[in-house]
């Protein structure tokens, strides 16, 4: 295996032996092999001339292989054998309408597991020889696989945009194409960030008609003596599914880690049953499922691998899975039924109480509007000198300590905007307001990213500013994983500037597509706390 798509790629340079994040050598080469799936289809589709209105659920079984590739999502081998099988019989079905010469990816063929093994193993990372052509490839590729994320919760919820899809077909499709320039992938990587705009708005449109605009909220952390289910990852349609079904029951909800801003939702408030949020950041689960002591719903990534035989407490769905944990399929109308779940928590003592208190969030972009002229205000009067974006992945490191210090430090006349669950590195501090705006504003996990664009873009109008880099906003950004790349490209796309990034860069940029990033987009890694708050705040 080599794989280096995450943020602990070992030894900073990609894991070899077994995956930090907990996948086996035969997982690992399986989704490479999805992946190589992906990309035939998209051959076909694109020198076929295909329209994605005429493809039909093709388009959503592309969306959930690549999804089912994101780190920490899906560890069952299995379930991708599964994927890789139904993906090799969609591009069989759509070649016979095709008579141009197609790639490998969209021809090979293999009748066994052994078969399926060892082509695995020729279509990973290192089959692209030229280190800066394969790193731009694999920048693309990791920031489609983010986008392919946001783009299949809006289609859980019934939105959808074949544009996008059509350049999913294209931008794969072009990771084949051994006749594109440096520059040409340079583009298109630049073009993948536009498209993650475009996702994202399509996500948050998706999130918004369904259930409201996220508003100021104060969630509890505590617990009540009620048996209850812990719902993780990132499906909202999941959340509102396993509301529906608990009511009445006598079983909780909690949300935990990436499904904190479902308490934000005004559609979500009128559930009684939803307690508030039990635990931190996703890489603290061991130990916080053990107190838990009830079944967790895993809707997306991100998945630790248990060692303690917890896994038969996890019940997964959607794109993720783990082998020796019950997967709950939709049916063809999309529902699910969690009443294993349900029964397994009746049978189960009730949440063991870690903290208690409350924690403040919901500051999408409406809910910033709602405030615009009191930061507005507070901006002209000097009361507010500058916004610090944070937002971004947390991780095991002791690195990401960072980040607490980092926002711990930073002047009491500053505002830290954030989404993802770098968050919890610093949420829980005593940061206090200014004015009455609270000095960390969650708009909530990575799906809600797009707030933050919107807020900088509106600010940037405010002020009658031609360029978003004149805005008082810097950006000191923790990534992990791949919906944090296209996040990235998506700021890229949008004009932002010297972004630091940490707490290390990509393992996939060479060192030639690094210097590019740094001297046409001025993007950095951090060092410590003192120079780049310096550096930052000047």
């Amino acid at each position: 295996m080599f794989c280096y798509q995450c943020q602990e790629a070992a030894k900073g340079t990609g894991c070899e032996v077994k995956g930090v994040c907990g996948k086996t050598p035969e997982v690992a080469n399986l989704q490479d092999l999805l992946i190589y799936t992906v990309k035939g289809i998209s051959d076909i589709v694109v020198k076929g001339g295909m329209k994605p209105e005429d493809l039909g659920d093709i388009n959503e079984v592309v969306l959930d292989s690549l999804f089912k590739t994101i780190t920490n999502a899906n560890f069952d081998a299995e379930a991708i054998k599964k994927q890789i099988r139904k993906n090799i019989e969609i591009r069989d079905e759509l070649a016979q309408k095709v008579t141009a010469n197609l790639h490998d990816a969209a021809t090979f063929t293999v009748s066994t597991d052994e078969d399926m093994e060892a082509k695995a193993e020729t279509c990973g990372v290192l089959s692209t020889e030229n280190e800066d052509v394969r790193s731009l490839r694999e920048l693309i590729i990791y920031g489609m696989k983010g986008l392919a994320a946001y783009t299949h919760h809006a289609y859980n919820l019934g939105k959808e945009d074949n544009d996008i899809y059509a350049f999913v077909y294209e931008g794969m499709a072009a990771t084949l194409d051994d006749t594109l320039s440096a520059d040409d992938l340079v583009a298109l990587t630049l073009k993948t960030g536009e498209y993650g705009v475009k996702a994202m708005a399509l996500l948050d449109s998706a999130n918004t008609t369904a259930y409201g605009n996220p508003e100021l909220t104060k969630v509890n952390i505590g617990v009540r003596n009620n048996p209850a289910i812990l719902i993780s990852g990132h499906d909202l349609n999941d959340l509102e599914m396993l509301l529906e079904q608990t009511k009445g029951t006598g079983v909780d909800v909690y949300t935990h880690s990436e499904m904190l801003p479902g308490n934000y939702y005004p559609k979500f408030k009128e559930y009684d049953n939803l307690v508030g949020n039990y635990g931190n950041s996703w890489w603290k689960q061991k130990e916080e499922f053990a107190t838990f002591n009830g079944p967790i719903l895993f809707t997306t990534n991100c998945i630790v691998p248990p060692t303690d035989g917890s896994e038969k407490r996890i019940f997964t769905s959607g794109s993720a899975g783990y082998p020796g944990s019950t997967h709950i399929e939709a049916d063809e109308n999309g529902w699910k039924d969690f009443s294993q779940v349900i029964e397994m928590a009746k049978t189960l003592p009730s949440p063991t109480e870690i903290e208690s208190g409350e924690i403040i969030g919901g500051f999408a972009h409406e809910q910033v509007f709602a405030l615009a002229d009191k930061v507005v205000d507070a901006v002209k009067s000097g009361a507010i000198k500058k916004f610090f974006v944070m937002a971004g992945c947390d991780g095991r490191m002791k690195s990401r300590e960072y980040y607490t210090e980092f926002a711990d430090k930073l002047p009491a006349d500053t505002v830290i905007l954030t989404a993802g669950c770098a968050k919890y590195r610093y949420n829980k501090l005593p940061l206090g307001d200014i004015g009455g705006i609270p000095r960390v504003l969650d708009a909530g996990q990575c799906n809600d990213s797009y707030s933050l664009a919107v807020i900088a873009l509106k600010l940037k109008e405010i002020f009658e500013l031609n360029d978003i880099n004149e805005l008082p906003i810097a950006y000191n950004i923790a990534w992990y994983e791949q919906k944090a790349v296209i996040v990235l490209l998506a700021l890229l796309y949008l004009g932002v500037k010297n972004i630091k990034l940490g707490p290390t860069l990509p393992a996939f940029l060479s060192p030639n597509v690094a210097n590019v990033l740094v001297e046409t987009f001025g993007i950095n890694g951090i060092n410590n706390v003192e120079d780049d708050m310096e550096q930052l705040l000047a």
